[in-house]
């Protein structure tokens, strides 16, 4: 019997102290009854129960049946959208297994774990089945209406989406409003005190769902973000919307995409009006965002597990193919690359996890807002980066998981052929990987991370202390980099070099997180120095990139795109 909740996961999560954190989460041990927690250590204990039973509906149930639910996908006929019949299974064998709600409080019937333990079980549902971390993640707007919509809202609405009974869609998108949903058009009309939708969303993940939240224009005549509220729509309990279509799509088959037309569809006001983009769906997306890293690291690691196995099974020149630099070299790079992106994922849900609670703690009535304001920046440069990183990461592992299986790669008899058209898509929604760059650029150039490059200076390193020289000295190149940049005093130069600072950022993050771990383990030693050998030249390149193009058009970057602008 495989299990998902693999030596690596679990090494990796015992790297991050979530101690203070699951205390908070659990009023210091002192609630009562059959459900309560009373120590950190019987916490630890039941948080690996949860994964490893996860690990195990993943692996043994859940992966054997992609398969059937790629070559079948979500149906429509009549105005109605089926799932494939396996991820209905699958998400009743979830729900039954205990595994939903999982951040949601117990009194609502939710697991209440922290945002970090619940990123590893997305992970790994993803890598057994892509489209379904769509049907399971998306659980996570329970969340939002758990931070923002009445007591009546959550004690009616949350309870459902931990027993499984319904499954959720974020309706954000419109025709004319992809990724700028500051154009957002869809009314939402106020008639005798109540509320009603009018209007289309189109590309609506899981569409189908029986609760969405809608962002909608409320402010009549109003432009741009400050119009925008955000709504909550029961689909069985109204009937004046129709599912027009569902989109055939290049990968994630299992899980339906919609377009979706509301007719005055009766709707309820989720918080403040006017505060819809400014405020929810922000939460709302960072959220996504990580389940999308998550399941992108997902991908990638099914493709690394499918291509080593493959390598070492195909024989060619009389012997095993892994056995070959060139393929043996790729495989390497997959590893350190799958295994420095999960440092980064559960540091990043860490930092999620340390803001919830700082939130939490100034709700009570703590003074602690400088600690807020930080953690909520941390927050908002870690996300978009891990996004970005992880979903570019997870496409170059599928593609070459193909390479490595050569022309059986191309073939739907392996999984390989499966897995890069599930990746395709997570560098696309949720925010392009251009938007994540816009995102994460301000974080950088303000000196976020600075704090970090002076533990890194810091660090008591005891036998990789040349390596800890080397990282230390492509920190003060980084941030001399990253001031150079300021100093240009353009907009247009700092959006140009954007994607080289956004992916030196990753690397050296993630070098930052490795070197510890590392040191304290000679068992991730050889990886650590692989990675250390390409990073080494990566972060050179990357810089002389942003060197380059600064000497080349330094202010007058705009004539790079006068040939391509339409006159």
């Amino acid at each position: 019997m495989n299990n998902y909740y693999s030596a690596n996961r679990e090494f990796c999560l015992k790297q991050i102290d979530l101690e203070e954190i699951v205390s908070d989460l659990e009023n210091d041990f002192q609630d009562q009854g059959p459900t309560a927690l009373h120590s950190y250590t019987q916490a630890t204990q039941w948080y690996a129960m949860i994964l490893r039973n996860a690990g195990d509906i993943s692996a043994n149930f859940i992966a054997p049946r992609t398969a059937a639910v790629d070559l079948q996908g979500a149906s429509f006929a009549n105005g109605a959208v089926r799932w494939a019949p396996e991820s209905q299974e699958n998400m009743d064998v979830l729900a039954q297994a205990g595994l939903m709600g999982g951040t949601l409080p117990r009194q609502y019937g939710g697991l209440n774990l922290p945002v970090t333990v619940n990123t590893v079980i997305i992970e790994m549902v993803s890598q057994a089945d892509a489209s379904l971390m769509n049907l399971f993640g998306l659980q996570d707007i329970g969340v939002t209406i758990y931070k923002f919509g009445t007591q009546e809202q959550k004690e009616r609405i949350l309870p459902r989406f931990c027993d499984g009974t319904v499954s959720g869609s974020m309706a954000l998108t419109e025709p004319d409003a992809g990724s700028d949903l500051q154009a957002v058009s869809l009314k939402a009309i106020e008639k005798d005190g109540s509320w009603c939708l009018d209007g289309v969303k189109r590309f609506i993940t899981n569409g189908c769902g029986e609760i969405s939240l809608v962002l909608a224009r409320s402010e009549e005549k109003s432009k741009g973000a400050k119009g925008l509220s955000m709504y909550l729509y029961e689909r069985d309990r109204d009937d004046n919307s129709v599912i027009r279509r569902i989109e055939d799509k290049h990968g994630i088959h299992g899980s339906p995409t919609c377009e979706i037309q509301f007719n005055e569809a009766k709707a309820e006001l989720v918080g403040k009006r006017r505060f819809g983009l400014i405020r929810y769906v922000r939460s709302l997306m960072d959220g996504a965002r990580l389940a999308i890293a998550a399941q992108a690291l997902g991908i990638a690691q099914a493709a690394y597990d499918e291509a080593v196995k493959y390598a070492n099974e195909r024989e060619q020149f009389g012997q095993a193919i892994v056995h070959f630099p060139a393929v043996y070299q790729m495989l390497k790079r997959m590893q350190a690359e799958v295994e420095t992106h999960r440092l980064l994922l559960y540091d990043t849900a860490w930092h999620v996890d340390q803001m919830e609670m700082l939130e939490r703690r100034a709700a009570r009535g703590e003074k602690i807002r400088p600690q807020v304001k930080k953690a909520t920046a941390m927050s908002g440069l870690l996300t978009p980066i891990v996004k970005y990183s992880t979903a570019e990461m997870a496409n170059k592992a599928a593609y070459d998981a193909v390479q490595i299986h050569g022309g059986c790669g191309f073939m739907k008899d392996f999984p390989v052929e499966r897995l890069s058209r599930d990746a395709r898509i997570t560098n696309i929604y949720e925010g392009t990987s251009q938007l994540q760059v816009v995102a994460a650029i301000g974080g950088i150039t303000t000196g976020l991370l600075a704090d970090d490059w002076e533990k890194l200076r810091n660090m008591e390193i005891v036998s990789l202390t040349e390596a800890h020289v080397s990282v230390v000295a492509h920190a003060d190149r980084y941030e001399n980099i990253v001031e150079q940049v300021k100093e240009m005093g353009s907009k247009s130069f700092t959006d140009y070099v954007g994607n080289y600072l956004v992916e030196l950022t990753s690397i050296l993050y993630r070098l930052y997180l490795f070197l510890p771990v590392a040191d304290a383990h000679e068992s991730q030693r050889e990886l650590f120095d692989f990675f250390f050998c390409e990073s080494d030249a990566r972060i050179d390149y990357l810089i002389r990139k942003i060197e380059n193009a600064a000497s080349v058009y330094g202010k007058r970057i705009d004539v790079l795109k006068s040939d391509l602008v339409k006159v």
